[in-house]
């Protein structure tokens, strides 16, 4: 019996042991999770973790900005893609809220300002703004310059093949001329096809007179009829002009610039009557539930080495001055990529013309319609 009583008494002093020497091995491993838990965020990273839906134009910005950002800011970018201004819009007030950055151009800004449809930003977070070029800064579209930011701008105009055409090319007209019948690409856009047609017959690109659009859907339709267009499209359009399938095409700065790289065949002209001068910018729509997070994505792309990765990537103008300021003479004197006074004073940009959109869609179905 004493034995068994010295044997209980052995375990029970162990166990009591063994107790007291784990309590402060459980006191050090709270300490840790609290230490662990008070360990500050990186400051340089206050928005990691967060995604972000982008909703731009196809092979409109550098892939590897996208990773540089992720990797600078832990903001997870989600991208999406849209072909035009109008696409843009639908989708966008069919989805409110879904995306936190959209670039839409400057008339289709002009209508989400009247409409509410943008969150104001807050510039004084946004430091790289500061690079911008003076006269982008306040534009018409957005007198106040605090729902938009500019990414990109450039011209309308033709490119040509000089080895399919026996003439120079300066003016709209020579789009409609039968001798280039088969050999010409219009854009599948009624805001430029219709514009450029208004500017050659000496109206606005932003009449909203019914006779003078009805004069301009007559000419795209005996344009059409006279077998001229070889097609209607936009993104394909650079590819084709490379490859020699079509001797005038309607078309971008941008894709004029990227087009003559690849064929020394190629030239760009922006016509003596006038055109677009157009104007890309970044906006938070309303809604947008990662709103600091974009404004770092904006403020991202106005980083003078950003926008510069861009803007060789895409090949269009950037309103980034730190940029222009550091382009070779070469590049200067590049008429495309920097076109001259002369140039821009006879060219317009979009307005919203919102309140006449059926008339402009009714009178672009009749176009594509045309047999």
């Amino acid at each position: 019996m004493k034995k068994a009583l010295c044997i209980v008494l052995v375990l029970f002093l162990a166990i009591m042991m063994a107790g007291c020497s784990s309590a402060p091995a459980n006191d050090t491993d709270k300490n840790a999770e609290a230490s662990a838990t008070k360990t500050p965020a990186d400051p340089n990273k206050p928005y990691a973790g967060t995604e972000i839906v982008v909703f731009n134009w196809f092979d409109y910005i550098d892939p590897n900005v996208i990773d540089m950002f992720t990797a600078e800011t832990g903001i997870v970018v989600k991208y999406a893609n849209f072909t035009n201004n109008e696409e843009m819009y639908t989708k966008l007030v069919a989805n409110p809220g879904v995306y936190d950055v959209i670039v839409p151009s400057d008339y289709i800004i002009e209508r989400l300002v009247k409409e509410n449809g943008l969150e104001k930003l807050d510039l004084a977070a946004m430091p790289n703004v500061a690079n911008l070029s003076e006269w982008v800064k306040n534009p018409s579209y957005d007198p106040s310059g605090e729902y938009s930011v500019p990414y990109m701008w450039g011209t309308v105009g033709i490119l040509y093949n000089t080895t399919m055409v026996d003439e120079e090319i300066t003016h709209w007209a020579q789009m409609f001329d039968t001798k280039y019948a088969g050999n010409v690409i219009m854009m599948d856009s009624y805001r430029d096809s219709l514009g450029i047609t208004m500017k050659m017959m000496g109206y606005s690109l932003n009449e909203r007179n019914q006779e003078a659009l009805n004069a301009a859907r007559d000419k795209l339709i005996e344009q059409k009829k006279n077998g001229i267009v070889k097609a209607y499209q936009l993104d394909e359009t650079k590819d084709k002009m490379i490859a020699g399938e079509a001797a005038l095409a309607l078309v971008y700065s941008g894709d004029a610039l990227y087009s003559m790289e690849e064929n020394e065949d190629l030239a760009y002209v922006v016509p003596m009557e006038g055109s677009n001068i157009w104007l890309d910018a970044m906006c938070i729509p309303k809604g947008s539930k990662n709103v600091e997070a974009a404004q770092a994505f904006i403020d991202f792309m106005c980083r003078t080495d950003i926008a510069r990765m861009n803007m060789d990537y895409i090949w269009y103008s950037t309103p980034i001055q730190t940029v222009i300021d550091e382009m070779s003479e070469e590049e200067k004197n590049n008429s495309t990529l920097n076109p001259s006074q002369e140039v821009i004073d006879r060219c317009e940009f979009f307005q919203d013309v919102a309140e006449y959109v059926d008339m402009y869609e009714e009178i672009w179905s009749e176009v594509r319609l045309a047999r």
